[in-house]
């Protein structure tokens, strides 16, 4: 798998996709609605990324950004095939992935200096706390991040974060967490939130409905989670994003759980059956068999890398 993000022209996003997956995107696109990808590495850094425009019986434009308005270049392609080979070796980080072709650099405006922010301690403290515990909990993308910092205060008329100054003050706390995924000992061993994707996998392919971190908050999750799967499904497993919070900050995660019939023992069985997708995928559960308790992942090591 690439450590990429797809997005397409039709608002798609395909993540950690295989070489082959990614060479198939490049193939397709030149259609009406479906001309162009941008990819971004995983975890996403600000100003670097690899786009591509095609349209059918035409060239392929393809573009690179490397860290700034002035670190942003194009090559224009007949084929497809060298755009796969080149975008394959940057998705790999390969050092002379770009040799070889006739880049040109663009010339960008530089953006106007961003005025600092003016905060006072404890709304800095609030905002700063907020976007720390998204950043931990592991869901939000970058962009995502900076609509939260601009909003985070926002109070009737007053609006004390531009977008400017969220984009900026969410892309330097990304990047201090991106810099402690680097320092994480764990490379190439299965976190438990990986095991618990792994288990919401096996869960959905059984035929119920499983979604992490959906909703803000029971009531929510309870009313929309009948319609965010197929209509065949049996049942549904599915944690909000306040259990998140709770699983983020060492409390263990609490999944809820039951049957669209309603009947208390299509919700045993349903729970029974996360149970054991958990406990396959090396997770401990805490669950005495009643479908009116939850089901809690505890203890649980939340260290959840950025999806994007």
């Amino acid at each position: 798998m690439l450590a990429i993000a797809v997005d397409t022209e039709n608002g798609r996003r395909h993540s950690r996709v295989t070489a082959e997956a990614l060479a198939g995107l490049v193939r397709r696109i030149g259609g009406v609605d479906d001309r162009f990808l941008v990819v971004q590495r995983i975890p996403d850094l600000p100003d670097v990324f690899l786009q591509v425009w095609h349209e059918a019986g035409g060239t392929y434009t393809l573009e690179y950004r490397d860290g700034g308005a002035d670190r942003h270049f194009r090559a224009v392609l007949d084929a497809a095939e060298p755009v796969i080979t080149a975008m394959t070796g940057w998705a790999r980080a390969t050092p002379e992935w770009s040799a070889g072709l006739d880049w040109e650099r663009l010339d960008f405006e530089a953006p106007a200096p961003v005025p600092p922010l003016e905060l006072g301690e404890e709304d800095r403290r609030l905002l700063e706390t907020r976007l720390r515990e998204v950043l931990v909990a592991g869901y939000a993308t970058r962009a995502e991040l900076a609509e939260l910092a601009e909003d985070y205060l926002v109070s009737g008329e007053y609006r004390p974060v531009s977008r400017e100054q969220a984009r900026q003050l969410a892309d330097r706390m990304w990047l201090e967490r991106v810099a402690e995924q680097a320092g994480w000992d764990e490379e190439g061993e299965e976190s438990d939130p990986e095991r618990l994707t792994r288990a919401f996998a096996d869960l959905e392919s059984a035929g119920l409905t499983a979604r992490e971190h959906f909703t803000c908050c029971h009531s929510c999750g309870q009313a929309e989670i009948g319609g965010a799967g197929s209509p065949d499904a049996r049942g549904f497993v599915y944690f909000h994003s306040q259990a998140t919070d709770a699983a983020a900050a060492g409390h263990g995660l609490s999944l809820m759980y039951g049957g669209f019939d309603g009947s208390e023992r299509t919700t045993a069985s349903v729970g029974r059956e996360a149970v054991a997708a958990l406990e396959r995928c090396g997770l401990s559960v805490v669950w005495d068999g009643d479908p009116g308790q939850t089901i809690e992942v505890t203890p649980l090591n939340w260290r959840k890398r950025l999806v994007g």
